[in-house]
């Protein structure tokens, strides 16, 4: 249900949807509880019925530990990318990797100065 309804709304949804879930997580542990995941879907008007959401919340929480992975929500939700992304986002990967000298996880503009000239 949940899966139908996100396609018929868009991409705006579904990023909407990842922005305000990174919010939520005010830990940034990358979980969110059962109460923030089912405001996240009031929010965005993405009612379901009592009944499919415990169905829903069972199968996206597998390991029982009354949390859900964003990571695993989204891969069930919006299935798993196709192979040009996937491709993309590797060489994304292994450009910020070389980027990142200090593996700190952040890149300072002095960083990208050093291996990137715009002329």
């Amino acid at each position: 249900i949940l899966r139908e309804t996100l396609s018929k709304r868009g991409v705006r949804v579904r990023t909407g949807l990842g922005k305000y879930f990174r919010h939520v997580d005010k830990n940034r542990n990358g979980f969110l509880s059962q109460a923030d995941f089912k405001e996240a879907l009031k929010v965005f008007h993405l009612e379901i019925p009592e009944g499919d959401f415990e169905s829903l919340w069972l199968i996206l929480d597998d390991s029982k530990s009354d949390k859900v992975d964003y990571g695993e929500f989204t891969r069930a939700v919006f299935g798993e990318m196709n192979e040009y992304r996937k491709a993309f986002v590797r060489k994304v990967s292994f450009a910020y990797m070389k980027l990142d000298f200090n593996k700190t996880g952040s890149v300072p503009m002095v960083d990208i100065r050093k291996c990137y000239c715009a002329k």
